[in-house]
């Protein structure tokens, strides 16, 4: 395998590989958010990690693709590494998810303990109900008027 095919090979799999994770957060945008970026965090690490297959040509490939291969064919030497890497890999990512919501954690609760408080209301403005007194017409404003078939319609006087 030369290196173009070998980078040729890399990218069609980065393709299928974003594809598969648009289809996977669309099959799990209606979960619990708790629920569902984990989930989205483990789809990721299993599609995205790599794992050497050649330690000598520093080749790389699919740490998943390489586990179901092995274990399916049973050839090669490689699935206790692809699945210490997937652990490894899926270890970081999970405490790297875990920090971040322990930082958003107290923010939202700020912002929605902000945005929960009312606006603070001037002593000179007029209320609701006093605007829609000041502005109530009787009903002898109310007066018919055509429309574009020639059939009359009561509209209020503006």
């Amino acid at each position: 395998m030369t290196e173009q095919d070998y980078l040729l090979a890399w990218s069609a799999y980065a393709v299928a590989a974003l594809g598969c994770l648009l289809v996977w957060f669309r099959l799990t945008g209606w979960l619990w958010r708790f629920l569902r970026e984990p989930l989205r965090l483990l789809m990721g690490v299993l599609l995205l990690t790599p794992t050497i297959i050649d330690p000598t040509k520093e080749l790389f490939a699919p740490a998943i693709a390489i586990t179901a291969l092995d274990l399916l064919f049973k050839v090669g030497n490689n699935v206790w590494r692809a699945v210490a890497d997937l652990a490894l890999y899926g270890l970081i990512a999970l405490g790297l998810y875990l920090v971040f919501a322990a930082l958003r954690w107290p923010i939202e609760r700020w912002w929605r303990g902000r945005s929960s408080q009312p606006a603070p209301i001037a002593d000179d403005e007029p209320t609701l109900r006093e605007i829609m007194d000041r502005e109530q017409q009787p009903v002898e404003a109310l007066q018919p008027s055509a429309d574009a078939n020639g059939r009359l319609r009561i509209e209020p006087r503006l």
